[in-house]
């Protein structure tokens, strides 16, 4: 008996994290000038091309990011494509990159094609009311830079919403408002992982 007990204890402790990671924005109406500018802001189609300071700014990023994604994701070419876009879709929301690199390694550990039990898809695991919500009907929550526009600009709308505390806005983002587990291990992917710079999260 014990060691049954044992056993089924191990395994719930595999299982919850797994729990805590699963994207599941809650859906909440918005009132119409709301849903007209997140839909402004996903329509926009402007080339993903990252801005840096300087040339030697962006091929450090790109080659050190690189260089962690490289066993998660062994292609080079799709590292260098997915890392542009996370660059340039964060910084077009006002984002750090590296936090949102953190975050897709929480919500789906890099798989393009991940899908949550909750339905959530894609990388930064996006529910898909939003498209009835604010996109359009060719909208596809597993191509690249859709999958990036929406959650970037998802997280910047609950940002806003808080006022700029990232803390609560990643719980809305994952629909564990008021809860430490997400945040926090946003945070540890965001520190030990992708850290590049200065970083700011809200209270634990």
């Amino acid at each position: 008996m014990r060691l049954i007990l044992g056993l089924a204890l191990s395994l719930v402790a595999v299982l919850l994290p797994t729990a805590v990671r699963a994207g599941a924005q809650q859906y909440e109406p918005l009132a119409a000038s709301v849903q007209a500018a997140l839909h402004a802001a996903i329509a926009d189609r402007a080339a993903p091309e990252p801005q840096f300071p300087s040339l030697q700014e962006k091929l450090d990023w790109l080659t050190e990011m690189s260089r962690r994604l490289e066993r998660r994701l062994p292609d080079r070419e799709a590292r260098l494509e997915l890392l542009k876009a996370v660059h340039y879709e964060s910084k077009r929301a006002g984002l750090d990159p590296q936090m949102v690199l953190g975050l897709i390694q929480v919500e789906s550990g890099f798989k393009k094609y991940s899908v949550s039990s909750s339905g959530a898809r894609g990388y930064m695991q996006v529910m898909p009311f939003w498209v009835r919500l604010i996109g359009s009907k060719d909208s596809n929550l597993f191509h690249l830079r859709t999958n990036l526009r929406f959650g970037c600009t998802i997280l910047r709308h609950y940002l806003d919403i808080e006022n700029g505390d990232l803390y609560r806005a990643l719980g809305r983002y994952n629909g564990s408002l008021g809860q430490p587990d997400y945040p926090n291990m946003v945070r540890g992917a965001w520190e030990k992982q992708w850290g590049w710079g200065p970083r700011v999260i809200g209270p634990r």
